[in-house]
């Protein structure tokens, strides 16, 4: 099975670590040209696109907060400026603020729901205008598991991704029409930066509920992330994946 990306063109949000980062990466290896959108994680974005560029592809990257409607539309034009073409969104920018509800600030309610859920919508909707013009597209949104599960400590970030999966199946009704496929993998726990930080017994507990005894690696999701993308998948709209190794079976 050959996935056709070659000479396309990506534009990641959150691509300076983990799941972004491998995201970026592997469009890069299947050929594709990327835009790498980050804000707290600038300078690694930098990194990975010269990264990138060493192996041959073109990359660029890209400061934008996603909560901004404004920032989401000068990133992606910048985007086409750059290569000429988009061809597919990956809204992956995505951040934790846990607490127990009664101890969660409004603060961090709010900051979640920005960068989660409005991030995924300040850049489809930023696309979309291209995407229905030139009547082709693909849009991956990163979820989580925790977004159909729930999760004790955890009702800002669950709700958020409850939501990215709610606006993933509504515009693959809006914009199938069109051409444009939209779908959302949901992660389980995936072995990065963030997780190495949690306490070793949090850890150790996910890895317990799965099916085949480990964590996901970054580019675990990736690589279904560029199925999606690719003409393989060409039928599939609507859908979440669960890349959780049988974490919320």
């Amino acid at each position: 099975m050959t996935l056709e990306l070659a000479e396309q063109v990506v534009l990641v949000t959150g691509a300076g670590r983990g799941i972004g980062a491998a995201i970026a990466r592997e469009f890069a290896r299947a050929g594709c040209d990327v835009a790498l959108v980050d804000l707290g994680a600038f300078d690694e974005a930098e990194a990975v696109a010269a990264d990138i560029r060493g192996s041959g592809r073109r990359a660029v990257a890209l400061r934008a907060d996603v909560s901004e409607v404004v920032a989401a539309e000068a990133a992606t034009a910048a985007a086409i400026e750059a290569f000429g073409r988009l061809d597919h969104l990956v809204c992956n920018a995505g951040i934790t603020r846990d607490a127990m509800i009664w101890k969660m600030s409004e603060a961090a309610w709010d900051e979640v729901i920005d960068v989660n859920l409005k991030g995924c919508f300040t850049f489809c909707h930023a696309v979309a205008p291209r995407f229905r013009a030139q009547q082709r597209g693909r849009i991956v949104n990163i979820a989580s598991i925790n977004g159909l599960r729930g999760k004790v400590g955890q009702s800002n970030y669950a709700a958020s991704k409850a939501g990215v999966i709610a606006l993933t199946r509504s515009l693959a009704r809006e914009l199938g029409p069109k051409g444009i496929n939209v779908n959302c993998v949901a992660p389980g726990m995936v072995r990065s930066e963030m997780t190495a930080t949690l306490p070793p017994e949090v850890v150790a507990r996910a890895i317990a509920e799965t099916a085949v005894g480990r964590l996901a690696e970054p580019e675990d999701v990736a690589r279904v992330v560029l199925f999606l993308c690719s003409e393989a998948a060409r039928h599939i709209t609507g859908e979440v994946i669960r890349v959780d190794g049988g974490q919320c079976a």
